[in-house]
């Protein structure tokens, strides 16, 4: 990805990288996809009336997010390596032996999303670490789970409707979303984030 000038708003380009839980490595998305779009929950309240006129704010517990992909992929899944190639196994069962065949299933793994906007030409993932005096923005989801993944050939074209949803904190309490970015200084960047497993969502 070329570095380009970032002048009122991140455009065109972004890095997609998708992690199954305890998984080897990373699999990156970007070359499907066309368009992202995040739902993080709302942390919303309600003004409960008393009877002299006033309101009581009550505090109701954050929504769940969400991530909508748009994708265009030729195949069913990935079986191997860390090209992204499809979006079956990401909900089913996972099948590595071509040809590829994967049967609805009742798994359910959990996933981690990073997506990351930079001007960082050595950037090849949403994991990596950017370089000194680049910019970026990263936006990161984690233990959720792909609830649904949508062929549609409307268009004269086979493209996919994919969903994602994860809570905004797991059962320790932990905040399950993440959203950081650094401004082009030498001294502030954004540090690769570690593999994704029981005890590290982000780190």
């Amino acid at each position: 990805m070329a570095a380009t000038a970032v002048d009122d708003a991140w455009m065109e380009v972004c890095l997609l990288t998708i992690s199954a839980i305890g998984a080897a490595s990373d699999v990156e998305f970007a070359g499907l996809t066309e368009t992202l779009d995040f739902d993080i929950g709302d942390k919303d309240i309600e003004g409960i009336p008393l009877i002299n006129g006033g309101r009581v704010t009550k505090w109701n517990p954050q929504g769940d997010s969400t991530l909508t992909i748009e994708a265009y992929p030729l195949e069913a899944g990935t079986a191997t390596g860390t090209a992204g190639k499809g979006f079956f196994d990401l909900m089913n069962t996972a099948d590595a032996v071509a040809p590829i065949r994967i049967i609805n299933s009742r798994t359910r793994l959990k996933y981690r999303i990073l997506a990351m906007w930079t001007n960082d030409a050595t950037a090849t993932s949403a994991k990596s670490v950017t370089a000194a005096n680049a910019s970026a923005l990263r936006i990161g989801l984690a233990d959720g789970y792909f609830t649904s993944v949508k062929p549609s050939f409307t268009d004269g074209i086979v493209k996919f409707t994919i969903t994602y949803k994860c809570p905004a904190f797991d059962k320790a309490g932990n905040g399950c979303v993440m959203i950081e970015s650094c401004a082009g200084a030498a001294s502030d960047v954004l540090p690769a984030v570690a593999a994704y497993t029981t005890a590290n969502k982000f780190g």
